[in-house]
């Protein structure tokens, strides 16, 4: 059974559903938690925007803890930052240097054109970690 367990957290609605699930596999399996949340920014033309300040990330992160720790499971988080197009590389590479041997992910529901022009996450993560990857089923309260 899982031992690490890395769940990605983002700003959407979907991250609650994924931390819940986390907490469930944590509690059954025993595992240890980390909680990462990646501040994105996005590059235009010379400049690189970030796409929401310090204190939103930390908030986001420090409630997913929270919600775990609640919980009873042995959890702590991480910030990491990158741009837009590094996310999925930057979540892989936290999952390896954690140990993970599960990373959890909310899905995003896209239209076929824009995925067309702009993989998933979620692919992207699968492909780039040797973890085993677990998207989190959206909850139905948010529909």
């Amino acid at each position: 059974m899982f031992q690490r367990i890395l769940v990605a957290v983002d700003p959407s609605p979907a991250r609650h559903s994924a931390v819940r699930l986390t907490g469930e596999l944590a509690r059954l399996a025993g595992a240890e938690v980390r909680v990462l949340h990646v501040i994105a920014s996005a590059a235009a033309l010379a400049t690189v925007v970030p796409l929401e300040d310090d204190a939103e990330a930390k908030a986001l992160l420090d409630e997913a803890v929270a919600a775990l720790h609640g919980q009873g499971v042995k959890v702590d988080g991480a910030l990491a930052s990158g741009l837009t197009t590094q996310v999925a590389t930057t979540i892989a590479e936290a999952a390896e240097e954690f140990g993970a041997d599960l990373i959890v992910l909310s899905p995003h529901q896209r239209g076929t054109v824009e995925a067309l022009f702009n993989p998933r996450v979620s692919d992207a993560v699968a492909h780039a970690s040797s973890a085993a990857v677990l998207l989190a089923p959206k909850d139905p309260a948010q529909d």
